[in-house]
């Protein structure tokens, strides 16, 4: 919409706008522009709180002075000038409070047509918390990753030289050395999951697009019969589906056809893939069913969001998570049952597309 079209409260509602802005939570400046240079005509709580400047302040004093350190005067300019020319302009910024800098979603918003020395609004959302652990998980997750491949390879590699420097391989030393090669194994898989999923959080095929599952659901099960060729896959899809989404869904499907397969004790696992299109008005439904053991209830109550996260309560292991995030990503919902065969079914909820 143009900025010269924005609607307007109408007569008597100014109140009750003003009753809206004292209290929602993000910091809200009303500001007249002198010399392309914006003076704080009036505040909301929220500026006070997360700034840390009272009202009486900045009333009527240049905004920048107090909100930009020195060395951003230029970008905060170059913003200024974007609302002197009513624009709507928005960016992640960092300013200065009074307990020091902190991170923020700015946006700018020119007011057409001003009236009471007002001519815009600046609008501060708080990033800080949210940024730095974001960072925070990057890091350790990368140093973890490759920490954790690099051990793996190395035990792996130094029970091998044991094992053939033992004189005679005795049935302990043989079922030690799988046990080892197997603890291995789930550890290198490990890293991969948190490798999935730094991809995925850092990754911007979130966005949503329209895709026709049925094509790629069809060559992930091709591609897991051969990889696990003892399993039974079965499929039960329609001619077409198409979902508000990207392929990028295809990481929590081929995480639950894993999870399907490993943590099922039968030689012979069944999974089947099933879509049910108008599941709900409106949604299609992705179905990953076995005949496995079912997920412990605390566990789908993790990943549901029902249960907290605890010590000693915190999930075996990634796969759902991963499942969970990406499904999420695209607007999308997880959510557990029973399969026809007593085992789990897990399905996955997205916006159909017309």
């Amino acid at each position: 919409m143009d900025s010269a079209e924005s609607p307007t409260p109408r007569d008597g509602d100014g109140n009750r706008w003003q009753h809206l802005i004292e209290h929602i939570q993000d910091a809200v400046v009303e500001f007249e522009l002198v010399d392309d240079e914006p003076i704080v005509r009036d505040v909301n709580r929220a500026f006070v709180d997360v700034f840390g400047y009272e009202r009486s302040t900045v009333l009527d004093a240049p905004l920048n002075n107090y909100i930009v350190p020195e060395w951003l005067d230029e970008e905060a300019s170059s913003l200024d000038e974007e609302t002197a020319s009513g624009n709507v302009n928005y960016r992640r910024v960092r300013r200065q409070t009074a307990d020091g800098l902190r991170e923020f979603l700015y946006r700018g918003i020119p007011l057409v047509n001003a009236t009471d020395r007002i001519d815009g609004f600046a609008v501060y959302t708080d990033l800080t918390d949210i940024v730095q652990q974001e960072r925070r998980l990057q890091v350790l997750n990368r140093i973890l990753r490759h920490n954790l491949r690099n051990r793996t390879t190395a035990i792996a590699g130094n029970t091998a030289r044991l094992l053939e420097q033992l004189d005679e391989q005795s049935e302990t030393s043989t079922r030690t050395a799988a046990t080892i090669e197997r603890e291995v194994e789930a550890l290198r898989h490990l890293a991969d999951e948190a490798g999935r999923i730094e991809q995925l959080t850092g990754s911007e095929d979130g966005e949503q697009s329209e895709v026709d599952v049925v094509p790629f659901l069809r060559g992930c099960v091709a591609e897991y019969t051969e990889r696990y060729p003892a399993s039974d896959f079965e499929t039960d899809l329609p001619p077409t589906a198409m979902v508000k989404a990207s392929h990028g869904l295809r990481a929590a499907v081929e995480s639950l056809l894993e999870n399907a397969v490993e943590h099922n004790p039968d030689p012979k696992p069944r999974v089947n893939v099933a879509v049910n299109n108008g599941a709900v008005d409106g949604w299609t439904d992705i179905r990953i069913e076995d005949d496995g053991p079912r997920i412990p209830e605390r566990e789908r109550r993790l990943v549901a969001g029902d249960a907290d996260i605890t010590p000693l309560h915190h999930g075996q292991g990634i796969g759902l998570w991963l499942a969970k995030w990406t499904t999420e990503r695209f607007g999308g919902e997880l959510a557990f049952e029973t399969s026809e065969w007593g085992g789990n079914s897990v399905r996955l909820r997205f916006r159909s597309a017309d």
